[in-house]
């Protein structure tokens, strides 16, 4: 699909709400995350909106809020940032390119008949933690539950469940027309077993019965068998993203 740039920007938004870090600020229309390390989405400039008059005194903010907490200036580039011209004026001032990533987008519709049974509570369970924080580096599984408990409602935690046991994690965050598929994780025991494609049809159910359009996710560009899976569900590229930093 080619989503146009407000449908795009809605998902953008809504991902940010979906994960939202330890402390904020804004900054001339921006919002600069902070979360004490960890999650990497957590930790950076939505640059979404922007309404400065001067992008170097914008700039200059976001650094003097991260270095005050010591921190790198980060910020998340994506074809829905503001303003336009953004990722090149950062770039001319040292700020380096990480990983691509993209945003993919399905349309709510009938999801497809699975195998395995899937469960879903309101709020995380120690045998969802366990599938989820497994994969996770130890920075990563260090702040991960403190944001997973600031995840707002209306939420979703669902857990794939084989012979008694949760194999498959999965998290969906309801906004306004979206979804999020998020905090997807299969034991690596039981890869290959059918616990994404089943917490997937899981997530559409329950976005299908709550009246969303759009369900979307966010995962690496390089992550093929992610995004193998993703499009073999009917999700398509909708747009992309990447962070840049400074490290000095």
């Amino acid at each position: 699909m080619t989503a146009d740039r407000d449908l795009l920007a809605t998902a953008e938004a809504a991902a940010v709400r979906g994960w939202p870090a330890i402390e904020t600020e804004a900054i001339h229309g921006w919002l600069a995350r902070f979360a004490s390390g960890g999650s990497v989405r957590a930790n950076t400039v939505a640059a979404l909106q922007f309404d400065g008059s001067s992008l170097d005194a914008a700039i200059d903010a976001v650094e003097a809020f991260y270095r005050a907490r010591g921190a790198l200036p980060r910020f998340t580039i994506s074809d829905a940032s503001l303003p336009d011209g953004l990722d090149a004026v950062i770039a001319a001032r040292g700020y380096t390119r990480s990983d691509d990533h993209v945003t993919m987008m399905k349309a709510v519709g009938t999801p497809p008949t699975t195998l395995l049974g899937v469960r879903g509570d309101d709020h995380p369970t120690p045998d969802w933690y366990a599938v989820y924080l497994q994969g996770l580096s130890e920075n990563r599984r260090a702040m991960a539950p403190e944001i997973v408990e600031r995840v707002p409602a209306p939420r979703r935690f669902f857990s794939c469940v084989k012979d008694g046991a949760v194999i498959g994690s999965g998290l969906s965050v309801l906004d306004g027309t979206v979804a999020s598929v998020q905090c997807m994780a299969t034991l690596t025991a039981a890869r290959r077993s059918g616990a994404a494609t089943s917490i997937l049809a899981a997530i559409e159910r329950h976005a299908a019965a709550n009246g969303i359009r759009w369900l979307y996710l966010q995962t690496e560009s390089a992550n093929h068998a992610a995004v193998a899976l993703y499009t073999r569900a009917g999700f398509s590229i909708a747009g992309h993203y990447h962070t840049r930093d400074l490290d000095r």
